[in-house]
This record gives structure tokens, C-alpha cells and sequence, in this order.
């Protein structure tokens, strides 16, 4: 008998390392979904920013309008900056070692201003001409895997936000998305290659709305898990990369088919 899994959440922000906004479809590309993470931030020595090192981007939400190139952030409900977004030189920024990417450097000097204050020091903002994913476009991760997870920690439940995975599914054992290595998921009329496993940095640690540590939950998923090499390095893994082999529009409640050829 078949294993049915289902699409049950879909995770993107404009900005990377901010809140993150639940739509009930994506449309996705060879480089990701249209949209996501198309924003980040560069400190002077060249290197990323996003919510690991810096709790003050938690509880910031971005809200972009591709036709009137307006970004907006927002805490709670109150509008912190809402601005026209002008691009200066292209550049190219490395992301953790593993891609080179093109990003244009946004000229208005009130967002780099802005988040410089929100982080704590000099930071850039920077629009990537594609999308600013780190490894491979798409993240995937099991419900069950949470749920393990959880059980592990000796709670009811883990948020699985603090992970924040393109997409989440329900179905199959724990950490059945391992088992999919190079094959071929069929989802909407999308269709993905698994790449290799998604090392965890210390983000997770943080509930995802707040920023504050609630959970060791590295130091969890390596005693259970143990550590093992990705293309990040060695360390603890949680969920699964993959590309897109074929663009298309994935929502939730779509089904997940492992594909017997892949």
C-alpha cells in the first residue's frame, strides 16, 4: 500500500531572516519560489545577516509590491518604515560557500540605517536579482519528524516554524524525508529533486515569534540523530534541500508522490 503525504505548510518572507508569511500556494521556479527572500542583508565585512546572530529582526514582518517596488516593515501592527525601493551597482555575495549570487545594493541609505539600528551595527541591504536561497531553492520537512522531535524533548509538541522550511508535509515515519535522496517528488504540477540534508544552525533554537532561546534544540537532534557531513559541513540535520526540476504552482493540500523512476 501507497504512503499518502500532503502538503501543510508553505513558508516564504521577502526579506530573509524576517517573519514569515503561510500563503496557500507558491509558484515555483528554478530558483525558487517568485518573491521569497529576495531581500537581505550584508555586514562590512561581506558576510550574510539574518536571524541567527540578530534576535532584533524576530517579531519583524516584510511585505513587498513587486509593480510599485514598495517594501514595508511592520512590528505587530505598526508600520516601521514604508519606502520605494531604488537599486544602486550589482554585486555578487557568497552565500555561506556554497553559490555565488547577483544582488543589486539598495541606494536609499534610510534601510541600511534602519537595520543597522534594528541589528546593532553597520549593516546593507541588498536585493538579489534571483532569489537569496542559501544551498538548493526548496526545503522540505515530515511533520512526523517534528513530532519525533518533540518526543524526544519530552514535549507535546515543537513548533515547526523555528525551522523555516519552504514547505512542510504530512505523512510517512520520521525523517522519511532522508530516504529521498535523488528522487523525484511530484507535488501540484511541480516537480522536485531531493538534494542533501539541511544542516541546522542556532536559529532553531529560538521560538519564532519572540527570538527568545526555548529550546536546545540542536544539542536535541544530534542526541538522537548524531552528526553527519552536508554541504555546510558536519552537524546536525533536520529536514531535506531539493531543486526544481520542473516549475510549477505547489499549494497546501496538494499530495506529495515519490516518484519509483527517480
Amino acid at each position: 500500500m501507497s504512503i499518502g503525504y500532503t502538503v501543510t505548510r508553505l513558508s516564504i518572507t521577502p526579506v530573509k531572516g524576517l517573519l514569515l508569511h503561510h500563503p496557500d500556494s507558491i509558484d515555483l521556479a528554478v530558483h525558487g519560489v517568485l518573491g521569497d527572500r529576495i531581500f537581505y542583508l550584508l555586514d562590512s565585512t561581506g558576510r550574510i545577516q539574518s536571524c541567527t546572530g540578530n534576535p532584533g529582526l524576530y517579531g519583524l514582518r516584510a511585505s513587498y509590491d513587486a509593480d510599485s517596488r514598495r517594501l514595508e516593515i511592520t512590528r505587530r501592527h505598526d508600520v516601521l518604515i514604508s519606502r520605494a525601493v531604488e537599486l544602486a551597482e550589482v554585486t555578487e555575495t557568497d552565500m555561506w560557500g556554497c553559490r555565488t549570487i547577483r544582488s543589486a545594493i539598495v541606494a536609499d541609505p534610510v534601510w541600511s540605517t534602519f537595520f543597522s539600528d534594528i541589528v546593532g551595527r553597520p549593516v546593507q541591504l541588498l536585493q538579489a536579482l534571483a532569489s537569496a536561497y542559501d544551498v538548493h531553492p526548496v526545503t522540505m520537512l515530515g511533520t512526523a519528524s517534528v513530532q519525533e522531535l518533540a518526543r524526544h524533548a519530552g514535549l507535546a509538541q515543537v513548533d515547526s516554524r523555528r525551522f523555516r522550511m519552504l514547505m512542510e508535509f504530512s505523512g510517512g515515519e520520521p525523517h522519511v524525508e532522508d530516504s529521498w535522496d535523488d528522487k523525484l517528488l511530484e507535488i501540484g504540477n511541480a516537480v522536485l529533486r531531493v538534494g542533501g540534508p539541511v544542516k541546522r544552525c542556532a536559529a532553531v533554537t529560538r521560538a519564532p515569534d519572540s527570538g527568545a532561546v526555548d529550546l536546545q534544540t540542536i544539542r536535541l537532534i544530534a542526541s538522537y540523530r548524531g552528526r553527519q557531513t552536508s554541504a555546510l559541513g558536519i552537524g546536525a540535520h533536520f529536514g531535506v534541500y531539493a531543486d526544481v526540476v520542473e516549475p510549477g504552482t505547489v499549494s497546501v493540500g496538494d499530495t506529495l508522490t515519490v516518484c519509483a523512476d527517480g
